[in-house]
């Protein structure tokens, strides 16, 4: 099972890895901005430090639950399930409360916040 659920977790830090890149180094392209609900350039261009910062936190939680992946699987297994189940735990929680914001961030919570979430469970049983 723990196989299983590091698969979920990688991908889960891959995805948050990618939602880094779209937030905090191509906001500037509408293409990105168009994908958050940014209406225009200049919305872009004022939430773009928000966007940064926010990028930099999923970055954070998808390193953390990739090293988490790395500490468990060459012995750590304590330290390593720990972290795994704290950032997988920050992920999910973060989707849950993006459904708060509106009806329209139920679909992006759902992609944010599934494969966290089977992680979170899969390693939790691990």
């Amino acid at each position: 099972m723990a196989a299983i659920a590091s698969v979920f977790v990688a991908l889960a830090a891959l995805l948050h890895g990618y939602i880094f890149l779209m937030e905090s180094v191509w906001w500037s392209r509408p293409a990105i901005w168009k994908r958050f609900g940014v209406a225009d350039q200049a919305q872009a261009d004022a939430t773009k430090p928000m966007a940064y910062n926010q990028g930099f936190y999923n970055l954070f939680l998808g390193i953390g639950a990739a090293l988490g992946l790395v500490l468990f699987w060459s012995g750590a297994i304590a330290p390593g399930k720990a972290l795994v189940l704290f950032t997988t735990a920050c992920m999910t929680l973060a989707a849950l409360v993006l459904t708060t914001t509106g009806r329209g961030y139920w679909k992006p919570a759902l992609v944010q916040g599934t494969l966290p979430l089977v992680g979170f469970v899969l390693f939790a049983f691990a």
